[in-house]
This record gives structure tokens, sequence and C-alpha cells, in this order.
């Protein structure tokens, strides 16, 4: 899969962690900054992760902030993508197999190194489970969450 990455001066000092654990985890990286630890906004960011699920470039994203939350909030803004703040395996798994969440938002503030590097595979291994046989429920629920998405 191809993976955007981005983040702002708060997740900049995690960003090379998490590139290194999607690469180690086969994917391919779309690097899309910032690229220093200057104050930039969070939103900027978000924006260009997004724009590259958005576009099909990329298949996932990965966006850290100084909570994850920002990111999370701005990220859920824009038309077919779905993220979240996960700071554990479970829900950075569950989030892509029941949800189809296709955005992993952390807290640069919040975790440190080897916490990402669980994180990470966690969320890029899960496979959303709506389309296999008895994930009827599921793909229901994202339906319902897609027409959310439609009237605004």
């Amino acid at each position: 899969m191809k993976i955007a990455v981005g983040c702002d001066h708060a997740g900049f000092p995690l960003k090379n962690i998490v590139i290194e654990s999607v690469r180690a985890a086969g994917h391919e990286v779309i690097d899309v900054g910032t690229f220093s630890a200057d104050a930039v906004d969070f939103p900027d960011f978000t924006k260009k992760v997004g724009g590259k699920i958005q576009s099909g470039e990329a298949e996932r994203g990965i966006i850290i902030c100084g909570s994850g939350i920002g990111a999370a909030i701005a990220a859920n803004k824009m038309k077919g993508v779905y993220a979240s703040i996960c700071h554990d395996t479970y829900s950075a798994a569950q989030g892509v197999a029941h949800d189809d969440m296709n955005v992993l938002c952390l807290g640069g503030r919040v975790i440190g190194p080897e916490l990402v590097k669980v994180l990470v595979p966690a969320f890029l291994n899960a496979r959303y489970l709506g389309n296999d046989k008895g994930g009827e429920r599921l793909a229901k629920r994202v339906a319902k969450i897609t027409e959310m998405e439609k009237d605004g």
C-alpha cells in the first residue's frame, strides 16, 4: 500500500519513526511534510494527507500532531477520509476492521517511539471486514456513516 504521512511541528519528532515503521511493514511512504520542527498549522498537513487519499494516490494515511485530536477533527471534515486518534493497538486495528478507518492520528506529545512501532503495524496490517462473508452488519454501519457524510 501507499501510505501518506504528514505532521505538524509537534508531531515532527515522531515522523521518521512512523516512516520507518511503515517501510518495515512493507509499504511505500508518501511524505507530505512538515520537514522541520518550525511551527506550522496541522490542518495544512492534514489536508495534504487527506487529499492523497481522496485522489487515490494513497490508500491510507497517518497524521501526527501534538495530541492527535486536532488532526482527527480536521481529517474527518474531508469526504472519504475516516480518521481516528488511536493510542492502543486494539483501536488501531479495530478502526480499520470494523469501521473502514483509513487515517491513523497520533499525538506526538502523548506517545513515544516504542508505541509508534506497534501502532503503525496494527493499523496497516488490519483490513476492513465489511466485504467478507458475515460482514454485512459492519457494512451496514459504514454505509450509514457514508450517508451522514452526504447529508452534511
